[in-house]
């Protein structure tokens, strides 16, 4: 029995493992970057960032310290379940001799420099399985202490259900809505590679990670993982290492109740290495390892063969053990099949101490490596590092914010086109700015000719083509994002934002700064019908906390927009753009530039109380424009480019922009949800409550209720 009290841990930095990389190997001439090219390296160069090879045999005593963390893992997982009450304890227990390989043989990253950029990215993208990725976290010697995993599920706790970016370092994303972590593991290898071919030099290569991801049953089963990894193949993203648990089970029992495709074939399909592997064998997980990263134009898919909740002599390889508490008669069980003592809860072995603080050490050692290989570049390549610079900074290039087109009064410009004429621009000025579309580049404004795509034989390709993966771009985009480095942009209708929701909300909840460019935003879109017609989406993405919806009316704004979407750090940025042709109007603020950026400007009637004051959004705003020039009213239009935004002001700067002593009618191309607070009557609210039809786009918003004669009858008839 083993009895050691968790809570002293005895240290030894001693080495405990002979698969250490050597850190100053010497490269041969042809040494294969990847990325479609080969660098000849002089001898002598240090390789550490292109080398992050290992033995693939392990010695006796690194198998009994992975065995000693595999134990440590199970226990603290039941343990913590138990404790919580809910939780699951089958794949952290099923795969804890995996995860002790990762976090201890294989995966690069730093304690000290969690920000590292050329560490290692892990995805759990099973995210139900957290306590996995915890407890190696606070074995690696993470701010996770014992504490905090008994903590496991509560509130206020560092180790919540899933995985949560931003909550502790080494979280690499939110994951548990299942698929979403395989899709932003595409974009972090996809990012990798794109950084690697602007900044890596034949002498130098200073970009040379891998993505690791451990996906599930459920994660295969999940349309935007087959969509990601489609595109994965395609692109041969060969750094990107993807380990499947095969563990055949899901909550309603095995997964032949609804799963029996061989995934192995798909993935093949696809375009992707497919291994196969024991997860017990530490020495055969290191060998397919060490196979994925001798490939050099495919990802990797390790199929790992698994038995959830491992350990739990009863439970085991049954759908009980996923995702509830083992009980407390199992849990005992367990700890006599585990041969610790009846009564030790949340056991740490001594030894797995020892050897994730010896793994410290080396990955310390490493990053300084690296970061003596960094400034020898960067004495070479001055101007890369200031581009490098740049790159990773959060502050945007004054020539963003400087960023004006021109554009004669009464132009009629569609938002979506002076979008792409913005982008042209923001591509110059912003290097690190990055993006594509479903399929709808040139309806979107986002085919940027002066760019060429991304692909596998062109790493610094700028423009990726993400083919009709609505779902898999925007998690993908979040990924590119959650790299760091580079800033993402994705594009499609407005209408299919439906696909791309579940990535949204998670950019939201991570407060991630992607752009998401929504165009063909109502049912203005006319002949195409109600299928293509939004009508509910923009209330919807409302609807989604720490989304800002930029809704632009003209092409000034449009630019605007632009702006305010970079310069925003804390969250996702939806441009719902027109496809229409609407007129550019005049500005009576002269600082609406700087006003703007407050949600809401007045752009007809400031200069006196009005009688009627009209809200309008996006091609509405010209309607209201119409509409208020036939009144003889004073009628005040205000242009609400983001009611998020407003709704955020100051009291004082929303009634100067809106007098609370006039009514207010709001027009807008959509539901009425949310607007009704700002009109005192129902009628007031001009919007759509029904889907669209299939016509010319002015009839069809007539029929609608959106004429400039409706709208006149409503103005006169307010009071």
């Amino acid at each position: 029995m083993r009895d050691e009290d968790p809570g002293e841990y005895a240290v030894s930095t001693a080495p405990l493992c002979n698969t250490q990389v050597d850190l100053r190997r010497t490269l041969v001439d042809g040494f294969d970057l990847g990325y479609g090219r080969r660098a000849t390296l002089r001898a002598g160069t240090d390789a550490f960032a292109l080398q992050h090879g290992m033995n693939t045999e392990t010695s006796q005593m690194t198998k009994r310290a992975i065995e000693a963390t595999a134990l440590t893992i199970r226990s603290l997982t039941m343990d913590a379940v138990e404790e919580a009450g809910s939780g699951h304890p089958g794949l952290p227990m099923g795969l804890a001799e995996l995860g002790a390989v990762l976090y201890g043989e294989v995966i690069s990253h730093c304690v000290e420099h969690p920000d590292w950029p050329d560490r290692d990215r892990f995805v759990l993208s099973a995210g139900h399985g957290c306590l996995l990725q915890y407890c190696l976290l606070h074995l690696s010697g993470y701010p996770i202490t014992l504490g905090d995993l008994r903590a496991y599920r509560k509130m206020g706790s560092k180790c919540p259900a899933h995985p949560e970016y931003g909550l502790v370092p080494g979280i690499e994303a939110t994951t548990g809505p299942l698929g979403q972590g395989v899709g932003m593991a595409v974009g972090m290898a996809i990012a990798e590679q794109m950084l690697a071919a602007r900044f890596n030099t034949p002498e130098h290569a200073v970009v040379h990670h891998y993505t690791y991801a451990i996906a599930s049953d459920g994660d295969m089963m999940e349309g935007v993982c087959s969509e990601a990894c489609s595109l994965a193949g395609h692109l041969g993203l060969s750094r990107l290492i993807v380990f499947y648990d095969m563990n055949g089970t899901t909550i309603e029992g095995p997964t032949s109740l609804s799963f029996t495709e061989d995934v192995g074939k798909r993935f093949e399909a696809y375009g992707w290495q497919v291994l196969e592997q024991d997860a017990y064998d530490v020495d055969g997980v290191l060998r397919q390892i060490d196979a994925a990263k001798r490939e050099t134009n495919k990802p990797t898919l390790i199929r790992v063969r698994s038995l959830i909740g491992k350990g739990a002599p009863n439970k085991q390889g049954s759908s009980s053990a996923h995702g509830s508490p083992l009980g407390k008669e199992e849990v005992e069980a367990a700890r006599a099949n585990l041969g610790l003592n009846p009564d030790q809860q949340y056991y740490v072995d001594p030894q797995a101490v020892s050897y994730f603080a010896a793994r410290r050490e080396k990955n310390l050692a490493r990053h300084e490596q690296w970061r003596a290989l960094f400034e020898a570049w960067s004495g070479s390549n001055p101007g890369l590092r200031r581009q490098w610079d740049c790159f990773w900074g959060r502050q945007l290039p004054a020539s963003v914010d400087e960023l004006i087109f021109e554009w004669p009064a009464e132009k009629a410009v569609a938002p979506r086109a002076a979008s792409g004429k913005t982008l042209a621009a923001l591509m110059t000025a912003m290097p690190n700015l990055v993006g594509g579309s479903a399929d709808l580049a040139s309806s979107n404004g986002v085919d940027v000719p002066e760019h060429r795509p991304f692909a596998r034989d062109n790493g610094s390709g700028r423009l990726i083509h993400f083919g009709v993966r609505e779902h898999a771009m925007a998690a993908i985009s979040n990924g590119i994002t959650l790299h760091g480095g580079l800033r993402a942009f994705c594009a499609t209708y407005l209408v299919f934002s439906d696909y791309m929701r579940a990535s949204i909300r998670l950019a939201a909840l991570m407060e991630l700064p992607t752009v998401f460019v929504l165009t063909h935003d109502s049912v203005y879109v006319g002949e195409d019908g109600p299928t293509h017609q939004p009508v509910e989406h923009l209330a919807a993405l409302r609807a989604i906390p720490n989304v800002w919806v930029l809704r632009p009316g003209d092409a000034e704004e449009t630019v605007e927009a632009w702006k305010m979407a970079l310069n925003r750090t804390g969250g996702p940025t939806v441009l719902a753009l027109a496809r229409q042709a609407s007129p550019v109007y005049e500005k009576p603020d002269r600082y609406w530039r700087q006003t703007i950026q407050r949600g809401a400007h007045v752009v007809r009637g400031s200069d006196q109380a009005p009688d009627i004051t009209l809200v309008a959004t996006g091609s509405e705003v010209s309607l209201a424009l119409e509409a208020a020039q036939g009144s003889k009213r004073r009628v005040r239009v205000v242009s609400m480019v983001s009611r998020e935004i407003f709704a955020a002001q100051d009291q004082s700067f929303r009634d100067s922009v809106i007098p609370p002593g006039a009514p207010v009618i709001v027009v807008e191309a959509g539901v009425g949800q949310g607007w009704e607070s700002y009109v005192r009557k129902a009628e007031d609210l001009i919007s759509i409550s029904r889907f669209g039809l299939s016509g010319p786009g002015r009839e069809v918003a007539s029929r609608l209720g959106l004429s400039k004669q409706q709208l006149l009858r409503r103005i006169e008839a307010t009071d």
